[in-house]
């Protein structure tokens, strides 16, 4: 895209001075659009529905972290309640677990680990405990030996690793005796007053299997023996402090794998399938609540102030033609190029210097591309720009840095062989008074400056200009982030003080100051919110992708390198999607939420419905009632899938799936990234603009 799509705007406005009326009709409404954003009175926060919805998420994250903090950490200390309650009502689909409370109870457990059942008493009183087991085998099976056992403590463990396989009956007895009592002699007199003998019979089942992975390379082929509680009776109730610790593992897995690792893990342990469904929904919510106001409040624009691509090629257009009035360089109009893609809008801008022209074109980049961004920041457009900028024609070989040619007007190709040039160089480089007085200046503002260190000094005389070239370094420990004079300042400063040092040159030359900070960055520069940079080595051009600072908080976090990877992944994720949710709506988005895609959380759910145009409302209910379906979905489903795999000797299987999920998510995340990077920075339009100027040009 070329010359041709912007010669009616070249030549409608070239003037950007707000005493100009617009003559053509972009220009009337890019001139009404300036003038609401401009005029826009701010209102009072919270004020519009996504205020209110940013706070009640602020709210709601607060109260769950301090639940959660609270439970975890014994403040409400150990009581079983919580989970009684909840396992009596809809939330919970099995029978009402056990509630403990504080009264004693045996805990009884295998662990095929070690081979052996592990026995412990919970809840006791102070006194001198003693614990009786015996075991009975049924089913034609012997006798184990030894059958019984005593021990003098609340915990004990049986050995079953040399019993034989089948079913067995445990039966175990606590006793509490007084401190002091003789346990060879003891009565029932010496029973601890107040307590009663505590039982608990169940039956367990000894069997061998093999695993059903074990055809894997990394999966143990060996025949293992395994022990399994046959009583079907209700589970035990899971305490407040448990409930807790295991809300931040699910959070953590969660966050890490996506919401099926979270739901297989909480599975595996056995958590209460209304515990893993209420910690699933609350980070859906936590995060669309947030994320999605501010989303909207950066990115939702009225219909009437979205700019069209003609509304930005016009952007473009005036902001070139006063770039190349104030920096005095000639822009090739004909070789000058511009694209607005669904992923960014690339720009070509060939230009030639003058005798005017003062900065090269590393600094007429910089420059361009912040007043292009000052613009789109003002209009909400922030899509990344692609700005090439490339110097051609005769002139441009001059060097800014020491400032040989600077000023010297076109070189015209017929006299170079006529003319002997070794004079002529020979005396650019010799300073003259003024120019010596003029770097004495320069050292002494950098000698009372204490936090810059000057690097290179170059000062260039004419009859009419004083060209100095100066590049400093901040010598702040961490000065990327703790030095706060812009470039900007220094020139000002540094002319000011060289003026005031030099009255003689006041009015009678001109005072021309580049700087360069060898720290900064082309973000920095050009005042972008956030950079991309192409990874690839292999390009001849350093290819940069600028987005458009955004005011506020909530914009600046957003263009962080985190955040702003995460919200570029997902706006092209959503992208992808887009045209399912313009052909199904409302409904289409709930299913796209609720179905266990790769990346269809309610974040990309709110941008696709974002990108879309659906109203606020519609798209807050439509992703939380589909991630609210997601939750519960697999929630009341991961207990059933691990039952299963337990039935089919699959237990290897959960940790892989875990790892598998885990992996998954990653590798898509990866490639999103990757792809959507590759489509950032493709080299269509840049190579045919290449092309163009050697056909012009020749090879420069």
């Amino acid at each position: 895209m070329g010359s041709n799509d912007i010669t009616t705007d070249i030549d409608s406005t070239p003037e950007d001075s707000e005493d100009i009326k617009p003559i053509d009709k972009v220009s009337k409404e890019l001139a009404g659009i300036r003038k609401r954003r401009n005029t826009d009175s701010k209102n009072r926060f919270p004020s519009a529905i996504e205020d209110w919805t940013l706070l009640a998420g602020l709210g709601y994250g607060a109260l769950y972290a301090m639940l959660l903090f609270g439970m975890s950490s014994g403040l409400f200390g150990e009581s079983t309640s919580l989970d009684h309650w909840a396992s009596d009502t809809f939330l919970d689909s099995g029978d009402q677990c056990e509630e403990v409370l504080d009264t004693p109870w045996i805990h009884a457990y295998p662990d095929n680990d070690v081979e052996s059942v592990k026995i412990s008493g919970r809840n006791l009183a102070q006194g001198l405990v003693v614990l009786n087991w015996t075991v009975d085998a049924s089913e034609g099976a012997s006798d184990p030996l030894p059958n019984q056992g005593e021990v003098n403590k609340k915990s004990a463990t049986i050995d079953y690793a040399e019993w034989e396989t089948g079913t067995y009956e445990l039966i175990i007895i606590i006793d509490i005796y007084e401190p002091g009592t003789d346990m060879d002699n003891r009565t029932e007199e010496d029973r601890l007053n107040g307590t009663e003998r505590i039982d608990k019979t169940l039956e367990f089942e000894i069997s061998t299997s093999k695993n059903a992975l074990s055809f894997l390379p990394f999966i143990d082929s060996e025949v293992k023996r395994e022990a399994h509680i046959l009583e079907d009776g209700p589970r035990s109730c899971w305490s407040v402090t448990d409930l807790g610790n295991w809300g931040f593992v699910l959070m953590g897995a969660e966050l890490g794998g996506g919401r099926e690792t979270a739901m297989l893990t909480g599975g595996a342990a056995g958590i209460p399938a209304w515990w893993m469904a209420f910690i699933s929904l609350s980070l859906s919510v936590i995060s669309l609540f947030l994320a999605y106001p501010v989303m909207y409040k950066l990115y939702h624009q009225d219909t009437d102030d979205m700019l069209s691509r003609t509304h930005i090629k016009k952007v473009v257009v005036d902001v070139l033609r006063n770039s190349e009035s104030r920096m005095h360089i000639q822009i090739d109009w004909d070789l000058y190029k511009i694209e607005v893609r669904d992923l960014s809008i690339d720009i070509m801008v060939p230009y030639s210097n003058t005798e005017g022209t003062f900065s090269d074109s590393a600094d007429v980049r910089s420059e361009i591309l912040k007043e292009i961004l000052e613009e789109f920041a003002l209009f909400r457009v922030f899509k990344p720009v692609q700005l090439t900028v490339r110097s051609i024609g005769d002139n441009q070989a001059i060097d800014f840095e020491t400032g040989v040619g600077v000023g010297s007007g076109m070189i015209d190709d017929e006299d170079l062989e006529d003319q002997d040039y070794t004079t002529f160089f020979r005396d650019l480089h010799m300073l003259s008074k003024v120019e010596d007085d003029v770097k004495e200046s320069i050292n002494g503002y950098f000698r009372s400056k204490n936090d810059l260190d000057l690097q290179m000094a170059t000062v260039t005389s004419e009859d009419s200009i004083i060209f100095v070239r100066v590049a400093y370094k901040p010598n702040q420990k961490f000065a990327f982030f703790r030095f706060k004079d812009s470039n900007s300042d220094i020139e000002k400063k540094l002319r000011k003080y060289i003026s005031r040092e030099n009255p003689e040159l006041v009015g009678t030359q001109e005072l021309i100051v580049k700087g360069r900070n060898l720290v900064s960055t082309l973000a920095d520069r050009s005042g972008a919110g956030r950079v991309e940079t192409l990874s690839s080595k292999d390009s001849k051009d350093a290819r940069v992708a600028a987005v458009a600072k955004q005011d506020g908080l909530g914009g600046r976090v957003l263009q962080t390198k985190l955040f702003g990877d995460i919200l570029s992944t997902v706006e092209y994720t959503a992208n992808e999607k887009r045209e399912m949710i313009n052909k199904w709506g409302f409904w289409g988005l709930i299913v796209f939420v609720w179905i266990p895609f790769m990346a269809s959380g309610v974040l990309v759910g709110a941008m696709l419905g974002l990108l879309s145009r659906m109203k606020f409302m519609r798209v807050l209910w439509a992703t939380f009632v589909g991630g609210a379906a997601a939750s519960l979905t697999w929630a009341y489903t991961a207990e059933g899938i691990i039952t299963v795999m337990h039935k089919y000797k699959l237990e290897a299987a959960i940790p892989i799936a875990i790892i598998a999920f885990i992996g998954m998510a990653f590798l898509h995340m990866r490639s999103t990234k990757i792809r959507r990077q590759a489509e950032l920075f493709e080299d269509t339009l840049l190579d045919s603009f290449h092309a163009d100027i050697r056909d012009k040009y020749g090879n420069q």
